[in-house]
């Protein structure tokens, strides 16, 4: 099935920013089938390659050709409601799937469907998102208040309890291959010790937060997004030290967050129904409000020129290209 794509351009710059500053952005949406509700999307790395979104409502994993705009879905397992989708090292997309209670790897080229399943003694997890550290390993987190590791090469699959109990949300991998993860129901965010597979809470300044995503930067910090406080903030390891930046609007409910390759950062805003651009240097937001309302836009990721973001409440996946 072939899906049209929309093209516009489009920036809406917050009242701290002026024209000038605003980057210049291409915007493009493409449709996936109705009713399969995108919740996080990847992008292949390679300029041009395939996009996956998990469509939660459908059971299944999406793949988009941008260049075509034609779509194909994956069925992943009766009970299946995918969360999460990453490109692992191996080039195949990874999914978390709160309905199978299981982490799936989907072959990039045959579509063979191969499940992890949690322990039977884990109890259901409410699967959210994963990350490989910096040895191949994939690190998950489940809301139910849990975390765990699958080794991809022999199979071996652990579960933790997390140090808080339920939360635990976001995750992400630094450059040097660390792992941090955002618990939305405990408040904090929480390093992996990858040997070990203790988490150490860490606390952020504001309390009752609601963090609900991290990424990570060239550098290693970490930022966060807040849903509960409408906060953007940011966590150096190196230093202990915290910064926060409230985001514009008057009820804004930050979702998702993600770090581009030049250190930009990207925010969902649930509140303003639209993506923001965030500039680290002159500490300002550009606005890019979806054309339709209730976007709901969940998981952010990128490749190289072009950041990817799904509209799970207007059945879109739309991509951001900055210009220089």
């Amino acid at each position: 099935m072939r899906w049209k794509a929309w093209v516009f351009g489009l920036a809406l710059v917050s009242a701290a920013a002026t024209a000038a500053e605003t980057p210049e952005v291409t915007v493009t949406r493409f449709r996936v089938p109705a009713g399969a509700h995108p919740h996080d999307v990847a992008p292949a790395p390679e300029a041009g390659g395939p996009v996956w979104y998990t469509a939660q409502a459908q059971g299944a994993l999406g793949r988009l050709d941008p260049a075509t705009g034609q779509t194909r879905q994956i069925a992943l397992g009766t009970g299946s409601a995918p969360h999460g989708v990453i490109v692992g090292p191996d080039g195949a997309p990874w999914i978390t799937d709160s309905g199978l209670n299981a982490i799936v790897r989907v072959d990039p080229k045959s579509f063979e469907v191969r499940r992890f399943p949690l322990p039977p003694d884990s109890g259901y997890a409410n699967l959210n998102t994963a990350a490989f550290d910096g040895k191949g390993i994939l690190w998950f987190t489940g809301q139910s208040g849990i975390y765990g590791r699958l080794d991809p090469a022999s199979g071996e699959l652990r579960v933790f309890d997390a140090p808080r109990g339920r939360g635990p949300y976001g995750i992400t991998a630094t450059p040097s291959g660390d792992i941090y993860y955002a618990s939305l129901a405990g408040n904090h965010i929480a390093r992996i010790d990858t040997a070990s597979g203790r988490a150490q809470a860490l606390e952020p300044p504001t309390p009752r937060q609601g963090a609900r995503r991290v990424w990570a930067d060239s550098v290693g910090r970490i930022w966060v997004s807040e849903w509960s406080s409408g906060q953007l903030s940011r966590y150096d390891p190196r230093t202990g030290a915290w910064r926060a930046w409230k985001l514009p609007g008057d009820a804004p409910k930050p979702y998702a967050v993600y770090v581009d390759p030049q250190d930009e950062v990207w925010v969902s805003d649930f509140g303003a129904n639209a993506m923001l651009h965030f500039d680290p240097l002159s500490e300002r937001f550009t606005a890019f409000p979806s054309p339709q309302p209730g976007a709901a836009i969940r998981q952010i990721l990128g490749r190289p020129g072009e950041v990817w973001a799904p509209e799970s409440g207007t059945d879109h996946l739309t991509v951001y290209r900055r210009h220089p």
